[in-house]
């Protein structure tokens, strides 16, 4: 037995063992023991790497950067419960209606306005589901691009900040570029922040709303039965004073709130965590302000934090005891070795991890893929002089995909759950993929244009 066979075993093991359905977090520990008690019985592991397993968890749970999880999450479900979104996409209904293809595009804009004030996919889709799936089948849109443009909607908020995943890849991405000017001899290595991120993936996310616009005016173009337009008749109704103060009240809360969360990063006066903060006292105001804010109301948002964070973190606890001893058993350079030896250099290299992530999305969360390959091919990956800007940016929008490609795709899910039964899954399905299409375009654009993402942290932030 070789140390190889030990580490592909690992990972193989690691890959059935989740798709067979399998707890993530238990899953990771428990193969990372199960590797290192067959690697110590035949003398290929040192168990003094386990040992400094408790360090890592001490400061997973001192990490102010991790802080911003838990209140982002709590500022995203605060908001879903006060409702904004069922205003904004009233009234942007309204507003948008008359044009080809309005009402798509009027959920693509809310999904992009949802994303930069709460970043939380599950509750923008079934949201968006509840309230402008029925109205969009309803005015005769078909169903597969109904469905598609809320589930594509909804994963704005993935790439657009404040961003959980942004967060999360953040901190790993980090790690791993400290790791790679380490080994490179470099013992004062630069950081990389998680303003940076949100900085640099701003123009990949206004772009990929513009490109998701773009597609359904298109589709409403050469298929105009299957994205009517609402009736002048109908929009009549409401006068143009009326339509100006209901866009007024729906748009100035959330803008608000965004220029208080994501200007005050950009601007430099707060941490990624102190902004997370404000978001969250910020959420509790309006829905105060909405009178949706009670104890009952409280106490259901705490416990939705509490769960997510709790397996935010039990994931990651895992995840911390799984690389220790993949580097144990000399893992990291297994893979620095294996990357070093592709021909066409760092192209080559790019190609197939964009392509692995693509792939693994198909059947792993965002979370786990963060948390396990980003920690085992980051730091080679990065020694090959890559920008980590960049490759965070571009590693985010493929993790991106992940929720809207099958079988496992959690976009599809959530709004499987609150469509109407007259919605085969197989529409929803077909629905997501042209705007899969439409994120691995944007993919080949950054990966062809790297100043998509470092153009605007170095004008923001020049040193």
């Amino acid at each position: 037995m070789t140390p190889e066979l030990l580490v592909g075993g690992m990972l193989l093991a690691l890959m059935a063992a989740l798709l067979a359905g399998f707890p993530v977090a238990f899953t990771l520990s428990g193969v990372a023991l199960l590797a290192a008690a067959m690697g110590a019985a035949v003398g290929m592991f040192d168990f003094s790497f386990v040992a400094a397993f408790p360090n890592r968890i001490y400061g997973i749970m001192t990490n102010d950067l991790l802080i911003a999880v838990p209140l982002f999450v709590f500022m995203g479900v605060m908001l879903e419960r006060s409702r904004i979104a069922e205003e904004l996409l009233t009234t942007m209904g309204l507003l948008l209606g008359g044009m080809r293809a309005g009402l798509g595009i009027a959920v693509t804009c809310v999904g992009a306005l949802l994303a930069a004030s709460t970043g939380i996919v599950g509750a923008t889709v079934v949201t968006m589901g509840l309230l402008s799936l029925p109205t969009m089948l309803k005015r005769g849109y078909e169903p597969e691009i109904a469905c598609g443009s809320i589930c594509a909607a909804g994963t704005l908020g993935q790439i657009i900040p404040p961003s959980i995943v942004l967060i999360l890849l953040g901190d790993q991405i980090s790690a791993a570029y400290q790791q790679a000017q380490l080994a490179q001899g470099n013992f004062s290595p630069e950081a990389v922040t998680v303003t940076d991120l949100f900085v640099g993936a701003l123009l990949p996310g206004l772009a990929l709303v513009a490109l998701y616009i773009l597609w359904q005016f298109f589709y409403g173009t050469i298929r105009p039965d299957a994205m009517p337009s609402i009736p002048q008749s109908e929009r009549a109704a409401v006068s143009a004073a009326e339509l100006r103060a209901r866009v007024l009240r729906a748009l100035v809360p959330p803008l608000l709130l965004i220029v208080a969360v994501l200007g005050s990063i950009l601007a430099g006066l707060a941490t990624p965590s102190e902004s997370a903060g404000v978001g969250a006292v910020g959420a509790m105001l309006l829905a105060l302000h909405r009178r949706q804010f009670t104890l009952e109301i409280l106490s259901d948002v705490m416990r939705s934090t509490v769960r997510m964070t709790s397996m935010v973190f039990t994931i990651l606890v895992g995840a911390a005891l799984f690389s220790l001893v993949f580097r144990g058993f000399g893992g990291d350079e297994m893979v620095a070795e294996f990357l070093g030896g592709l021909h066409g250099g760092v192209v080559t290299v790019l190609i197939l991890t964009m392509v692995l992530m693509f792939l693994l999305g198909f059947f792993l969360d965002f979370i786990e893929i963060t948390y396990v390959v980003i920690p085992i091919i980051g730091p080679p990956i990065l020694m090959l002089g890559i920008d980590p800007v960049w490759f965070a940016i571009l590693v985010a929008i493929n993790l991106q995909t992940s929720f809207l490609t099958p079988p496992f795709g959690f976009s599809l899910f959530y709004l499987r759950g609150v469509a109407p039964k007259s919605v085969p899954t197989a529409a929803i399905y077909r629905g997501a993929v042209p705007f899969v299409a439409i994120q691995l375009l944007m993919l080949g654009v950054l990966a062809l244009m790297p100043e998509l993402a470092t153009w605007l942290p170095k004008v923001i932030y020049p040193q």
